[in-house]
């Protein structure tokens, strides 16, 4: 779910920053990558703080959902969306500002509009950062625990996740199944980073610059 929120909204943020000019645009983009500097305990206080029921914000919310989103499904996925930023803009960004400009002015000299560019030229020669983008996002996500601990808490079926049962599992000194959880998910970290590797060298030598 992560994913499918982010991503799309990950996209139109890193063509903005890496196409645009503007005022502040380096303090912005710090502040999108704070969450890779910041301990996931501190950005989860933040987060517990503002979503609360003592917070103007989190009882305007809980007016509008009819419920809280700490320790909910709602306020966990927002977590989740907040904590992941970085793992998504950054490679999707990078992506965009390998183009050489050349690219879109040719596009533009042969007609075609802003949006038939984004969707024909531009997302095809930065799929590599786009594959990269979603692949450290989903990994992230699967082993993120600071964050989802504090703001979504432990709930069976609601906001419990891996990353949380295995540290229950080790709480409750049930090594033999937390090294099993352990192991899967080491394992699937391995499998999707390699995916990632294989598709963006794929990508990369399919979309090369020098075929335009």
């Amino acid at each position: 779910m992560t994913i499918l929120v982010l991503i799309p909204l990950a996209l139109l943020a890193a063509r903005q920053l890496a196409v645009r000019r503007f005022a502040g645009k380096s303090l912005l983009e710090a502040m999108l990558a704070v969450p890779l500097v910041l301990p996931p305990t501190v950005v989860g206080y933040y987060l517990l703080v503002s979503l609360g029921n003592q917070s103007w914000l989190g009882q305007w919310l809980q007016q509008q959902t009819g419920h809280l989103l700490v320790f909910h499904f709602s306020g966990l996925l927002l977590a989740s969306i907040i904590v992941n930023i970085p793992f998504a803009v950054q490679p999707i960004q990078r992506g965009f500002e390998a183009i050489p400009q050349e690219v879109r002015d040719a596009a533009a000299c042969c007609g075609m509009s802003p949006l038939r560019t984004l969707l024909t030229v531009e997302l095809p020669l930065a799929w590599p950062g786009i594959v990269t983008a979603i692949v450290l996002t989903f990994a992230h996500t699967l082993g993120e625990f600071g964050v989802v601990l504090m703001v979504g808490g432990s709930l069976p079926g609601e906001t419990k996740t891996i990353a949380i049962s295995i540290y229950d599992k080790v709480q409750a000194l049930d090594f033999a199944a937390a090294g099993h959880m352990s192991l899967i998910l080491l394992i699937l970290s391995i499998v999707v980073l390699a995916l990632a590797n294989s598709l963006s060298r794929r990508f990369g030598r399919k979309g090369g610059y020098h075929e335009l």
